[in-house]
């Protein structure tokens, strides 16, 4: 027998958040023991040793998320103004002014703009129809 659509095989299952009985195992053992692990990680990253300096270098500079991206567009009030845009942003790229990534990650954002524009556009056209 299937399974209807939006109901789980097993609704009493493991509730979410629940950890798993090893990790929470693994994690009660490295408690107690934490602060020697860590001095024994930064004894070896002083002593040269590179596994223990990236991690350590790992924990005190995390990976860089996006940056913001400063770059010129006009206002966007319509789909024209769109076009206008993505042409500013083909330039900047041209300049080197935004590297191509961060034109393509601009380029989406637009897009949907663009794209929300003209579905609210169909929408008045589609009530104007209803009410005429």
């Amino acid at each position: 027998m299937r399974f209807q659509k939006g109901q789980s095989g097993n609704p009493a299952g493991r509730p979410r958040g629940a950890r798993n009985k090893s990790t929470m195992l693994l994690q009660n053992l490295l408690d107690g023991e934490a602060e020697a692990i860590t001095r024994k990680v930064i004894a070896l990253a002083k002593s040269g040793d590179m596994a223990a300096i990236r991690l350590c270098m790992d924990r005190l500079v995390p990976p860089r998320r996006s940056a913001a991206i400063a770059c010129d567009l006009p206002p966007l009030a319509d789909q024209d103004d769109a076009i206008s845009a993505l042409s500013a942003l083909i330039a900047a790229v041209g300049a080197g002014d935004v590297t191509p990534a961060e034109a393509a990650s601009i380029a989406k954002v637009i897009d949907q703009y663009r794209w929300g524009h003209a579905s609210k556009i169909y929408q008045q056209i589609e009530a104007a129809k209803a009410d005429a």
